[in-house]
């Protein structure tokens, strides 16, 4: 039996011929709008049922909450406002009880069933949402360049965005749970990953593996940061990974078309949240998840967990610590299992791994696999 999506309902806001047919004949009145980027990536996740519970951008209530308490107005846990801003001018010349045609660029995606216009104070869910209030930090940034009301309204996707990429690997939680299904799979941990995978991340998802039946492999693909390696190219990293070391009946790789938001634990709890609606019962939470400079502590991923009824969150995070090859153990390990000093540790910063990739060496292979050396050095290239 596969685990229920968050709130009991998988959310499938895709509009059947009829009412497609219907909104397609009044588009030509509708009042439009177009979506940046992050917009376009939370409308399908919405549209597809990954948000679930929400059935389209978040109302006053929902919004206050989720700052403030870190649960919808329902009680359900969620952290993450999911927020559809414009500006003061373009929220004037909208009707609440009206639709609003939805556009990528000239691409029609759907409409927004306008409910309600609020504003809110950006500097409040900074601070609380991301623990700064430093527009430094990318989230912050983000958010404090977005527009100044907020529309709320339950959505109906008509297209689905235009996205050529990875259309093979682009599956939906309907469709991840079917394939569970079909494989038998009824234990299922997730990985979030937004970078390659090295040889600490492949080491805590094979101790993962060895208490569940399969392993979704979710990198991001949505918005990142522009100096993160792109997702074209992790992608290959992942490949040929996944070709050569892990058990095709045991694996499975597919794209999560969401939008980082570098806000650390709060992140965390929204990404297992994710996956729960993808079918996964488990979560992998690593050192610093979803984190970016110095912003967040190193385990306060973990620790945010403690916050939150487990039976209301419904997925079982497993939670792992700093991992490292260690010459001494002669294995992967980490401060839980090994005995021995940081001088036995293979342990390289971001920076220096990146100056090895751009004169074409091959780091240790007790840091990284050398085929995934390779698609880095390429890249660099």
């Amino acid at each position: 039996m596969s685990i229920q999506p968050h709130g009991g309902v998988l959310v499938d806001c895709e509009a059947d011929s009829v009412t497609k047919q219907s909104i397609l004949d009044k588009l030509p009145t509708l009042p439009q709008l177009q979506l940046t980027p992050r917009q376009v990536s939370d409308f399908e996740m919405i549209a597809v049922g990954a948000f679930s519970p929400l059935t389209g951008f978040m109302t006053k209530a929902d919004y206050e909450c989720v700052v403030k308490d870190k649960h919808l107005a329902s009680g359900l846990p969620w952290t993450i406002p999911i927020t559809l801003a414009v500006s003061r001018q373009t929220a004037e010349n909208l009707k609440e009880g009206s639709d609003v045609a939805l556009y990528q660029d000239k691409h029609f995606l759907g409409v927004l069933h306008l409910t309600e216009k609020y504003d809110y104070d950006k500097r409040r869910e900074a601070a609380e949402v991301y623990r700064t209030t430093d527009e430094a930090h990318p989230g912050v940034q983000a958010l404090y360049n977005q527009q100044d009301v907020l529309l709320a309204g339950d959505i109906t996707l008509v297209n689905h965005p235009i996205d050529e990429q990875f259309k093979a690997y682009r599956l939906t939680p309907r469709q991840t749970r079917a394939a569970f299904t079909e494989r038998g799979w009824r234990r299922i941990v997730a990985f979030q990953t937004r970078n390659p995978v090295h040889r600490a991340h492949e080491y805590i998802q094979k101790c993962a593996m060895e208490i569940v039946d399969g392993l979704l492999l979710h990198p991001i693909v949505g918005e990142t940061k522009s100096d993160d390696i792109p997702a074209e190219v992790r992608m290959k990293c992942y490949q040929v990974l996944l070709e050569k070391y892990y058990p095709p009946e045991r694996t499975l790789l597919s794209v999560l078309p969401a939008s980082m938001r570098y806000a650390g634990p709060r992140e965390a709890i929204f990404h297992a949240i994710i996956r729960k609606n993808y079918g996964c019962t488990h979560f992998i939470v690593g050192r610093d998840h979803a984190g970016v400079g110095n912003y967040y502590g190193t385990y306060d991923a973990h620790y945010i967990f403690d916050e939150f009824d487990a039976s209301k969150l419904g997925i079982t995070p497993l939670f792992f610590e700093h991992t490292f090859f260690c010459r001494s153990c002669q294995s992967m390990a980490s401060s839980k299992t090994c005995p021995h000093s940081s001088e036995s540790h293979v342990i390289l910063s971001g920076t220096k791994v990146r100056e090895m990739l751009r004169r074409g060496e091959i780091p240790p292979v007790e840091f990284t696999r050398p085929e995934v050396a390779q698609v880095l050095i390429d890249a660099l290239r």
